[in-house]
């Protein structure tokens, strides 16, 4: 089986794209540069949103995984709106030329506020553009893939905890400041609980959904469990030796925020139990 994975060079991309290839997958990976380098991943850069026939100029891929997305943490930016008809377009061409299973990488904010664990038929409601934009294309995809045969797998992610100073997450930016040698980080009070998965094995799940059809829909990527945010951003600074505080109560909670939200692993379970009995 040969795979396409779209956005493989962005935060999520090049960790994803090293648990595909350790698994044994055929993987063509193409962003608009790319600057890894992984051992039998074939490497293609461009846009995707400007080729005439991606199916064909890819080697006819019998899986996709799309992870392309632009301005993923912020998420009021008009570029979630502008590019979705872009997104939308891209997958219906893949889809009516032959690709036999699509995943798309998905948020818990096409939720929006809610409270408690997240499963596969919790109403969404999403509250910024980044939230509508993915709940959109969610829909427009199951309906492209309902009509086509076509294996839908929607990988709805929550919050990775990385020290990778390339994200755009709380984590990131605070690996950046404690690189800058600063002493104080500006935090909110931290209250808020969520569901955080380490970003190896938020890859390692995403990666061993994918390298199977028989579980679909809607996966939740997560740890299924909650845990208050200055906890974690606490034991985040303590795992990585950080010589820096957090400044509680520098910034407010932005009004989107759930107070304890977190998904339901019970289908991510299966599948790692599957993969290890296979």
């Amino acid at each position: 089986m040969k795979v396409l994975v779209t956005g493989a060079n962005g935060y999520l991309g090049q960790g994803i794209v090293r648990a595909m290839a350790a698994q044994g997958m055929d993987i063509v990976a193409t962003d608009f540069r790319c600057d890894q380098k992984i051992e039998h991943v074939t490497m293609v850069e461009g846009n995707i949103f400007e080729l005439d026939n991606p199916y064909e100029y890819f080697g006819q891929p019998d899986v996709l995984v799309h992870l392309a997305w632009r301005d993923g943490f912020v998420h009021n930016s008009n570029a979630h709106l502008e590019d979705l008809p872009k997104h939308y377009q891209f997958l219906e061409t893949m889809i009516q030329a032959g690709v036999k299973q699509v995943a798309v990488m998905g948020s818990m904010h096409e939720i929006g506020f809610f409270e408690g664990s997240i499963h596969e038929d919790t109403p969404c409601h999403p509250m910024s553009l980044y939230g509508i934009s993915k709940n959109a294309l969610r829909d427009a995809t199951e309906l492209l893939c309902k009509k086509s045969g076509c294996i839908f797998q929607w990988l709805r992610g929550y919050y990775i905890v990385g020290n990778s100073v390339k994200g755009s997450s709380i984590f990131s930016k605070l690996a950046a400041a404690a690189q800058e040698g600063k002493k104080e980080f500006p935090f909110t009070m931290g209250q808020n609980q969520y569901d955080f998965l380490d970003y190896e094995e938020f890859c390692e799940q995403v990666a061993s959904a994918v390298n199977q059809s028989e579980i679909d829909g809607i996966i939740n990527i997560c740890s299924g469990r909650p845990e208050k945010l200055a906890d974690r951003v606490e034991r985040f600074i303590t795992e990585n030796g950080y010589d820096i505080q957090l400044k509680y109560g520098a910034f407010p909670d932005r009004a989107y925020d759930s107070k304890a939200i977190w998904g339901d692993d019970s289908k991510i379970k299966k599948i790692i139990e599957n993969k290890e009995n296979a």
